[in-house]
């Protein structure tokens, strides 16, 4: 393999050409930056990825002129921007975008990675971001490469050969990781009411952050979990350690870890590396809907922003501003729900850290949908758990109300009785 600068690697990059830059914590920053930097010779560049981490420095306003950003997932790096005619979003499941690059409806001119180095048989890796990042490779035009002897070398579709790299860059920088906060005794709450509902036997879809960690934090009890999840972090690794994570009654990948991306520590990172208990796939397979049915006892946990008395689920806005994305929540919750016992979980706290009720008699105007009433099961906060499926309109007030905070239950009541009368 033949190495460049990033500054002579990114040369290549032409005005109106669309451009993909890896995900999560595989964005790389070598080549972001170069890339930037050739804001005055460049015109009408769209950048496109999903979740980033890392500086999105195209994105700034004042760099319009160059750079046009639609992304499939709003992260804290472009969410600032998001208001700007230079920062779109598209709503789409994470699942279906690995076939909108394939079909040939939304070509990619360049493709930004960063990989392991080469093995013995020129086979770099894409490491802990394979997700929408497999179909991208597979239909770029010219991939350019951030070869770094950090990224894990991971098993599973994320293997591109040295030859399909058109240039190459040397770094010896540190992954981007991801920091775990302490747990907070709300999350804490909520994850013991998750672990009550998580059977033996099942496989796990849980994303980053305090409520899944702290629903892993409970499951040292139980025996034969497996996982099958979009992404996942250092929550894990205890589970693995004690065998209680085995993944020994999976009916898909048995005895596999099946992830599209990770983000976390180091210690993460190098327990990925080159595990062949961990397969990195492709996020068509990984969020199909029949493959996650196939798992009995398929356990969902998402989030939501906001979450109205009859169940309708707002996770990618706050009103009309767009705060996140779709991402992989309707794949895992439609497909815990088609799952021989699985559960489909929404998990929140009752209250925003202002004190606003995130349980609302009806969503904020502008408000998306991203799961509709009639997919929900369970919704847990620090104060219980609400079952809604079979349940009526009266019967799903009543259940979430139960569970919101105190301080808002009688306004919830009220509104409420306003809205449906003699149901409720």
């Amino acid at each position: 393999m033949k190495f460049t600068s990033a500054e002579e690697a990114v040369g290549v990059i032409r005005s109106g050409q669309r451009v993909f830059i890896q995900s999560a914590a595989a964005a790389p920053q070598v080549l972001i930056g170069a890339l930037t930097d050739r804001h005055q010779e460049l015109h009408g560049v769209e950048i496109t990825h999903m979740h980033t981490e890392g500086g999105a420095p195209y994105a700034r306003p004042e760099l319009a002129e160059a750079f046009r950003v639609n992304v499939f997932f709003v992260a804290g790096n472009v969410r600032p921007y998001i208001d700007h005619d230079n920062v779109q979003y598209i709503p789409m499941f994470l699942s279906e975008i690995p076939l909108y690059f394939r079909s040939g409806s939304f070509p990619l001119d360049v493709a930004l990675i960063q990989v392991s180095p080469p093995d013995i048989h020129g086979f770099c890796s894409l490491g802990i971001s394979v997700d929408i990042t497999r179909a991208a490779c597979d239909v770029a035009r010219t991939i350019i490469a951030q070869v770094n002897p950090n990224m894990p070398r991971t098993l599973g579709d994320g293997l591109i050969h040295e030859s399909r790299i058109s240039a190459a860059v040397w770094t010896d920088e540190p992954v981007i990781t991801v920091d775990e906060p302490p747990l907070s005794d709300r999350e804490l709450a909520i994850g013991r009411y998750i672990s009550e509902l998580v059977q033996d036997g099942a496989t796990l879809q849980m994303g980053i952050g305090g409520i899944p960690n702290a629903a892993l934090k409970f499951l040292d009890g139980h025996k034969d979990l497996g996982i099958h999840t979009e992404m996942f972090s250092d929550g894990i690794l205890p589970l693995i350690d004690k065998g209680v994570i085995n993944g020994r009654l999976k009916r898909y990948n048995t005895g596999k870890i099946v992830s599209s991306f990770a983000m976390g520590s180091r210690k993460l990172y190098d327990f990925i590396h080159d595990n062949p208990e961990v397969a990195m796939m492709d996020v068509a397979y990984v969020n199909d809907t029949t493959v996650i049915r196939g798992h009995d006892k398929m356990t969902a946990i998402n989030t939501a922003v906001e979450i109205d008395i009859t169940g309708q689920v707002c996770a990618d806005s706050i009103g009309p501003r767009i705060y996140s994305g779709v991402g992989g929540q309707m794949d895992f919750m439609r497909g815990a729900a088609l799952s021989q016992g699985g559960c489909p979980i929404i998990a929140m706290p009752a209250t925003t850290a202002k004190g606003v009720s995130k349980i609302a008699p009806t969503l904020k105007p502008g408000a998306g949908v991203v799961t509709t009433r009639a997919h929900m099961h369970y919704v847990v906060t620090e104060y219980g758990v609400a079952d809604l499926y079979g349940r009526n309109i009266a019967q799903r007030a009543r259940a979430l109300i139960a569970i919101s905070h105190p301080d808002h239950r009688e306004e919830l009541e009220r509104a409420s009785y306003d809205l449906y009368g003699k149901c409720w």
